[in-house]
């Protein structure tokens, strides 16, 4: 078991309020006893696709589900949370869900993401995990045009006992990211995040500075970033997915950190980003405390919401 994974039990207790809207939406439909027929599967479809489930995975579910019903593999609406969930399972890529890792020397996390979007909270639940492995960790404040963001990855790195690299308020960004390399590099840490510039996906110039403090890393830690993670809110629900793809356009996004899933009744957005995007969610997070971190597995978040 990896050092961010976490049981089934605490993923369903994370998850109550998805968890809770899925099956209400569920029972409104799926009478116990009913017969199958196109009506209640049409319903079921417009339930599903409501619930953020996702459009083509909702169209997949559903014709599945119409071919097994008329080949009458199952007949009963109680067959049907059983099929949906066995079958939804099958529907992730096979990718790569963990951390990369360097080869040698420091790992380099860059992490972005929008204000509001639980960016700083993530990172400092990413560094305690991290160190709590017994490495050396080291944070930088590369969003220096906001001042309440550098105080507030201060206020992190001291509560989880890791170190900040930071410079004053209105620095350039790349000069405290070539600060940090050079630190992780001199103290022989192993892992190095980069908190970058928590602006709108849609400003265009803030995106390049993105683009910039990627390029530094890289000249200092010639394989640097191994890890870009995209911090996405699940409580803006389709909006996060038009984030992504912004993002990613500027800073080639190899992971995205789905943050706030306990505080929404929309975590089916998991399976519209698997619908939507060509990246793999690699964490979730479930709660405000700094161990409320859990790698994402396809199989134990569907048996959880269906649980």
């Amino acid at each position: 078991m990896g050092i961010f994974t976490k049981t089934l039990d605490y993923i369903k207790g994370h998850l109550g309020k998805t968890r809770d809207k899925i099956k209400s939406s569920l029972a409104g439909v799926l009478t116990f006893g009913r017969d199958i027929d196109d009506k209640l599967l049409d319903k079921l479809e417009e339930t599903l696709i409501s619930d953020d489930i996702g459009v083509e995975t909702t169209d997949k579910l559903i014709g599945d589900l119409r071919v097994a019903y008329k080949s009458k593999k199952i007949a009963k609406t109680e067959d049907i949370v059983p099929f949906l969930k066995e079958h939804m399972k099958d529907y992730w890529p096979n990718q790569r869900r963990q951390l990369n890792i360097a080869e040698s020397g420091p790992t380099v996390i860059l992490v972005s993401g929008v204000n509001g979007s639980g960016k700083t909270t993530s990172i400092a639940k990413l560094a305690y995990t991290l160190s709590r492995s017994g490495e050396k960790v080291i944070v930088a404040a590369c969003d220096t045009f906001r001042a309440a963001a550098v105080e507030q990855l201060t206020i992190w790195a001291n509560r989880i006992g890791v170190e900040i690299v930071k410079h004053n308020s209105g620095a350039d960004p790349a000069a405290v990211a070539y600060d940090a390399c050079s630190a992780a590099l001199a103290r022989g840490a192993k892992y190095l995040i980069l908190d970058t510039a928590g602006r709108l996906h849609t400003q265009k110039h803030l995106m390049l500075e993105l683009t910039k403090i990627r390029n530094v890393a890289a000249k200092q830690i010639p394989t640097a970033p191994h890890e870009v993670l995209l911090v996405l809110d699940a409580t803006t629900g389709q909006n996060a997915i038009m984030q992504a793809k912004m993002f990613t356009e500027a800073i080639n996004v190899t992971g995205i950190f789905l943050a706030k899933l306990d505080g929404t009744a929309r975590g089916g957005i998991v399976i519209a980003i698997k619908d939507q995007l060509d990246i793999p969610v690699k964490f979730i997070g479930l709660g405000e405390k700094p161990e409320d971190i859990s790698e994402f597995d396809p199989a134990t978040f569907v048996e959880a919401l269906f649980n």
